[in-house]
């Protein structure tokens, strides 16, 4: 199994490698940075900009992620946990947790910013809105998907409805969660870039809008890498997280 995942893993790599040669060589073809700056032109560029990236803007980006994510969690697993303890609400509310997903993110996010100007919390809300999704209908179809001997033998053993959801249904829906944990991960990346591209005074998103204005093709690539590695070390360490917590699924 170990070997399988290496070969998995190398064969990622390499197409990877691939692509990378692909575009540095369609960019020396069209030679316009501009409009398509080279790999290299864009690692020499990130160089350039490090500390600015890195310790200006990036810890902006990433405070918005972080509270984006934590808010997500908190209203997402509550409202997931109410709709399944409560049909009534399940009625009310689903409904309008699928319509809100029909509308176009990037068409909301002026709003907020009209709202809440461009302070962190307008790009706060559209990386709720964009990462609350998943996180809730994957927690609350785990809660769902419940096994019915499991809760039947509890009931005939006295538990209560409150014991039957916190020691079978939470348990039972952690994989589940962290399923559209992993999806929000990414996502919340997507949603803060959207946020400071529209309206922000500072971020990753802001940064590469900037470099835009400026005709630096290289400049806009470069904070998009950072965005890129931000969100793939989220995901790393969701699937770190969920190993950790999760021991016992891995063990069966």
């Amino acid at each position: 199994m170990k070997r399988f995942v290496e070969q998995y893993y190398l064969l990622s790599m390499g197409v990877f490698l691939l692509f990378l040669l692909a575009w540095e060589f369609i960019a020396k073809i069209i030679d316009r940075a501009f409009i398509l700056p080279s790999p290299t032109q864009v690692g020499v560029r990130l160089w350039e900009l490090r500390e600015t990236l890195l310790l200006v803007h990036m810890p902006a980006t990433v405070s918005i992620i972080v509270v984006g994510i934590v808010l997500s969690v908190l209203l997402g697993v509550g409202l997931a946990s109410w709709m399944s303890w409560n049909k009534t609400a399940e009625r009310a509310f689903y409904p309008l947790l699928i319509a809100s997903q029909t509308i176009p993110i990037i068409a909301l996010a002026p709003i907020f910013v009209l709202w809440f100007g461009y302070t962190m919390w307008s790009k706060v809300a559209v990386t709720v809105l964009i990462t609350f999704f998943p996180i809730t209908v994957n927690t609350f179809d785990g809660l769902n998907s419940t096994s019915k001997e499991l809760r039947e033998l509890m009931l005939t053993m006295g538990a209560t409805k409150k014991e039957i959801f916190l020691k079978l249904a939470i348990p039972s829906a952690l994989p589940s969660f962290f399923s559209g944990l992993r999806v929000a991960v990414t996502l919340s990346v997507i949603g803060a870039a959207i946020g400071e591209w529209l309206g922000a005074q500072q971020g990753l998103g802001y940064f590469s809008r900037r470099m835009m204005t400026q005709f630096d093709g290289a400049g806009v690539f470069a904070p998009i890498v950072l965005l890129s590695l931000t969100g793939i070390l989220l995901f790393v360490l969701v699937v770190t997280l969920e190993k950790w917590l999760l021991k016992w699924r891995n063990e069966a």
